[in-house]
Parts: structure tokens; C-alpha cells; sequence
């Protein structure tokens, strides 16, 4: 399966899972997942020291969560991400997407290994806004 460009995985996506959401508003994570929900996406919140944030319960893990989850979307260090990319194939999403400065070959490899489609190193808010704009 060839990988989509990262515009039509956010075209396409309607539920995103934000790994490292939080509630503290001075974070980039809740400016983009803030930004995301308010756009319409179903956002899912994966952080195991939040209860809810943005309105919405969080979860501990990726695989925990109970519904279907087309995009990870990563704030955590490039380290963690394996790990994350290991959840998302068992969660059954449809893409792994890394924020802007986050790269981790072994992510990479696990994600696509998995059926996964992948970004790194880009910023899903971003992608959405030159989207907007044509």
C-alpha cells in the first residue's frame, strides 16, 4: 500500500487519538488538539497523568482506547514513539503521525510494518490550516 500524503490523511481522518495532550493551555499539544476539535475532529486524548482534557475522558494507552482511531497523532519525545507505534497497530489506526521536530526510524518502520500510514516531523494543525487555505 503506497502512503498517502499528509493532506489526505487529514482530509480523510475524522477520530484522532493526541498522545501527550494536555491540559495546561501554554502546551503546543492543547493548542493543536484544541484547534483540531474545533474543527470537528473527534479528539481522543492519551495520557496517563489526565483523567480529561479538553472536555473529553483521556486514556493511558493507545490500545486502550475503545473505538475505532484513524490517526496517533505524537507529542512525546522521538524515544517514546516506538512504543506508541506498537499501540497503534494494535489499535488498529489508520495512521501514525509525529509532530513538527519528532523523527524515529524505528516508529517509521513499525507503523509501515503494520499497515500504517506515516508522517514525522510535521504538524497536523498546520497541514489542516494550508488545507483550509487552498
Amino acid at each position: 500500500m503506497a502512503n498517502p500524503d499528509p493532506e489526505t490523511i487529514v482530509k480523510e481522518a475524522k477520530t484522532v487519538a493526541v498522545v501527550g495532550l494536555s491540559n495546561d493551555p501554554e502546551k503546543y499539544s492543547h493548542e493543536v488538539g484544541s484547534y483540531l476539535k474545533e474543527q470537528g475532529y473527534r479528539i481522543i486524548p492519551v495520557n496517563p497523568t489526565e483523567d480529561e482534557v479538553i472536555g473529553e475522558r483521556a486514556y493511558e494507552t493507545v490500545d486502550q482506547i475503545p473505538e475505532r482511531i484513524d490517526v496517533v497523532d505524537v507529542f512525546l519525545p522521538p524515544e517514546k514513539t516506538s512504543e506508541i507505534a506498537e499501540d497503534a497497530v494494535r489499535a488498529g489506526a489508520k495512521a501514525l503521525w509525529l509532530q513538527e521536530g519528532i523523527e524515529n526510524a524505528e516508529a517509521r518502520r513499525i507503523a509501515e510494518e503494520g499497515g500504517l500510514a506515516y508522517v514525522e516531523d510535521r504538524c497536523m494543525r498546520k497541514t489542516h490550516e494550508s488545507i483550509q487555505k487552498g
